[in-house]
């Protein structure tokens, strides 16, 4: 089970820095119906990430069982794809970033977040959580480490609670903070969005980068 989490846990990282669920968090702490809104994007958020890794782990268990010291050449090639997959997200994501003196440009939808409810913050929250490309590599990558680790119920049930947690610790903590002291992190939560905002692709792009070189690596050894 230690293994297993090991495994996980830079890809739940991934998950958990990236910046634009956290923008979208803190605009909706920032909204007039902050409270409401946001709850439901955290637990749409929670929901969207443990489907997902869920999803990939029922799906790695179908593939064939094998001796643990023997070569894992199925589990190698996927964590080789989706390595690659990264790779090319993170080449994406450097190419979009901001020039020199140029203002970082927000995605269209998260002009409508001041009127959301929270019913639209729970979907907004788990289609970025389930369906978003890079969530769903990374959810993927998790599935295939937990799913081929050949561990019982209840560890492969507790693998997937430590990486729910971790992926989701960057929207919840913001969330429940603001429940509980909304005047004193109004101030904090809107510089740390002007920050996020500018740098964005780059702090993707970078993580992109170091996580699809590590899956490599681990699919590589897998041979």
């Amino acid at each position: 089970m230690g293994s297993a989490i090991g495994d996980t846990l830079p890809l739940a990282l991934g998950i958990a820095i990236s910046p634009i669920p956290i923008i979208a968090a803190i605009l909706m702490l920032l909204s007039p119906k902050a409270r409401g809104t946001s709850v439901g994007f955290l637990i749409g958020w929670v929901l969207g990430i443990v489907v997902a890794v869920v999803v990939f782990t029922l799906l790695s268990g179908l593939i064939p069982a094998s001796d643990p010291n023997a070569t894992k050449p199925i589990s190698g090639t996927i964590k080789l794809i989706l390595g690659a997959l990264l790779l090319l997200l993170a080449l994406r994501q450097w190419r979009s970033r901001p020039k020199d003196g140029e203002a970082a440009a927000l995605p269209k939808w998260m002009g409508a977040i001041d009127s959301m409810t929270a019913g639209r913050g729970f979907v907004l929250a788990f289609i970025l959580a389930a369906v978003n490309p890079k969530n769903l590599l990374l959810a993927a990558g998790a599935g295939v480490a937990i799913g081929t680790a050949g561990l019982s119920a209840g560890s492969t049930t507790v693998v997937i609670v430590v990486f729910a947690l971790v992926a989701c610790c960057s929207v919840a903590i913001p969330v429940i903070g603001y429940l509980v002291a909304a005047d004193a992190l109004r101030g904090p939560l809107d510089s740390l969005r002007g920050w996020l905002v500018q740098n964005n692709a780059t702090v993707m792009a970078v993580l992109l980068l170091v996580i699809g070189v590590v899956l490599i690596g681990k699919g590589i050894a897998s041979f």
